[in-house]
């Protein structure tokens, strides 16, 4: 094992203990920093995991951007895939999407891609979001939330924003509810990138 995955897996185990200490009785069950926003669920950036003999079949899912773009999840198997669920007026939404944008960045020559979804917004409110932003990756409009039902039986997404990671076979492998920790998601998707293919 490398030293940077040995500095991540330490890093890890310190935010988990810190995590587990803000779910506990008299922490804090709202959003990052103890805000409460109407209109969202909100998630206390927890995280799970799930080992490659833990996950169940592949999801499958293909939607349509707000750009126009069609997607298939088919036909990224072979890439780690990094999906959040976000809208545009949820707080932490915004809080986490440079952080979301330098992920893409700094992981698109490595095999991974990102991919958002949208539940709520029209097409004007989410390019807004986008513009505001620069998010270069795409957003599936889930009209009808087609790409939530997806993950119905596999992992529940019980707030907004909820991210998932996939591994190379479709699978899920982690989930983070809430606004994500970026050290955490990079901590996850380097562990799903070093497992064998």
């Amino acid at each position: 094992m490398t030293a940077r995955a040995l500095t991540r897996r330490a890093l890890l185990g310190v935010l988990a203990a810190g995590l587990l200490a803000a779910c506990a009785p008299g922490g804090s069950t709202g959003a990052p920093g103890g805000a409460t926003d109407a209109g969202y669920v909100a998630g206390d950036g927890s995280f799970a995991t799930w080992t490659p003999d833990e996950r169940g079949d592949a999801v499958e899912h293909t939607g349509t951007s707000y750009s126009g773009e069609e997607v298939d999840l088919a036909t990224w198997r072979g890439d780690v895939v990094v999906m959040n669920f976000w809208y545009a007026a949820c707080p932490p939404c915004r809080k986490e999407a440079p952080d979301l944008v330098a992920l893409h960045e700094d992981y698109a020559g490595e095999g991974v891609r990102l991919l958002g979804v949208n539940p709520r917004d029209d097409a004007g409110t989410a390019q807004a979001f986008e513009r505001t932003f620069a998010i270069p990756y795409p957003s599936l409009h889930d009209e009808g939330a087609r790409a939530v039902a997806a993950f119905e039986g596999v992992v529940p997404l019980q707030a907004m924003p909820t991210t998932v990671v996939l591994d190379r076979d479709g699978r899920v492998a982690a989930r983070i509810l809430g606004q994500v920790d970026p050290a955490v998601l990079r901590g996850l998707v380097d562990d799903v990138l070093a497992e064998v293919a």
